[in-house]
């Protein structure tokens, strides 16, 4: 009787995403995996490199030539709020995406030394399993989702009864709704989400990021636009993934508010969502206490608390990137008074280094 075959160690290298045909290996195996998200595409990471300037770290994990995990990787680096390895960059999930322990433990001590090696203090997963000895981090930060209906007859039938209120109050207005992925869509895009984040007190991601994830992401990613007699009031850049529909940036004037835009801007995603065979729809992730987190929670979206993993340097504190943090609370201020056209020149450096 033959002794059992052992089991082929892992070994983790950093994936080229120059490579087309690496590209395509990679996204086969997300798009099998039952725990993938959109921010594990190779496309996600390629998008952000080009459009901030934070240079891609892409780990595989191999099993006798076979792929049997990854982890997306973004090197942040920011003068004002330090260095870190993020997984996923600029994204609200993420994390180690493999098949089996020894797959995913690699890919932590992988990443963790790839840290030392660019001087990075940290390690952050937003998503995924936390591996053994990292901190999880709670509480901070909630997702929102819902199923689609079949049929969007039934969309409406489905929301709150406020809700449906303010979609029909916003019809009355005679908003138009448009979907494109050309450059006057991206331009409105840029101007309305600048303007949204502005009034919240954030600073504005550089618009070469939003250009980037429409290129790299081709019929996968859209815009839609809310206008009122050809003014952009709200909008939302939307991806595709395996039968979900999910916003990842969108905002609104202060004219939406009053033209019920925001919530037109939701219910027509949801429309498009179903158009396009979509059965849920993710609405992404929101601080805890803030008014989208609020809108949300209105909506009667399915709210699931978000925990990430967390390693440091020595046990040191992570980095303090959120804007409801104490010591942010008088530069938020500050920055809701900026005049748009200066919050839009000082934000992309500083919102390069948030991650």
């Amino acid at each position: 009787m033959n002794a059992p075959h052992p089991l082929a160690a892992v070994a983790v290298r950093a994936a080229n995403l120059d490579d087309p045909g690496e590209c395509a290996r990679i996204d086969g195996f997300v798009a099998a995996h039952p725990d993938a998200t959109l921010f594990h595409r190779p496309q996600w990471s390629r998008a952000v490199e080009r459009g901030c300037r934070q240079r891609a770290h892409y780990l595989l994990a191999e099993r006798g030539g076979a792929l049997v995990g990854c982890l997306p990787l973004t090197e942040i680096r920011s003068a004002l709020f330090g260095n870190a390895l993020v997984s996923a960059g600029f994204a609200t999930g993420g994390g180690i995406l493999a098949e089996g322990e020894a797959a995913a433990a690699a890919l932590a001590e992988a990443a963790w030394a790839l840290a030392a090696r660019q001087d990075c203090a940290g390690v952050e997963l937003r998503g995924g399993p936390i591996p053994a000895g990292w901190h999880a981090s709670t509480g901070t930060y909630s997702a929102f989702s819902r199923p689609l209906p079949a049929q969007t007859e039934a969309l409406l039938a489905s929301l709150p009864r406020r809700q449906r209120a303010e979609v029909r109050r916003a019809n009355e207005y005679g908003l138009e709704v448009t979907i494109g992925r050309d450059a006057a869509h991206l331009a409105a895009h840029y101007r309305v989400y600048a303007e949204s984040v502005r009034n919240l007190g954030t600073p504005v991601f550089p618009k070469s990021l939003f250009d980037a994830m429409i290129e790299g992401f081709g019929d996968d990613a859209e815009i839609l636009l809310v206008a009122k007699d050809g003014r952009p009031l709200a909008t939302m850049l939307t991806f595709y993934f395996r039968g979900l529909s999910q916003p990842v940036w969108g905002g609104g004037t202060f004219e939406a508010r009053v033209r019920s835009a925001n919530d037109l801007a939701y219910f027509a995603v949801m429309q498009r969502g179903i158009a396009r065979g979509c059965d849920r729809a993710d609405f992404g992730r929101s601080k805890l206490g803030t008014g989208p987190y609020q809108r949300k929670r209105i909506w009667g979206f399915e709210e699931r608390t978000l925990t990430y993993g967390i390693r440091t340097v020595d046990g040191a504190a992570p980095r303090a990137v959120n804007p409801l943090d104490a010591k942010y609370r008088l530069k938020v201020a500050a920055w809701q008074k900026l005049p748009l056209w200066l919050a839009n020149r000082l934000g992309p450096p500083i919102a390069r280094g948030l991650g």
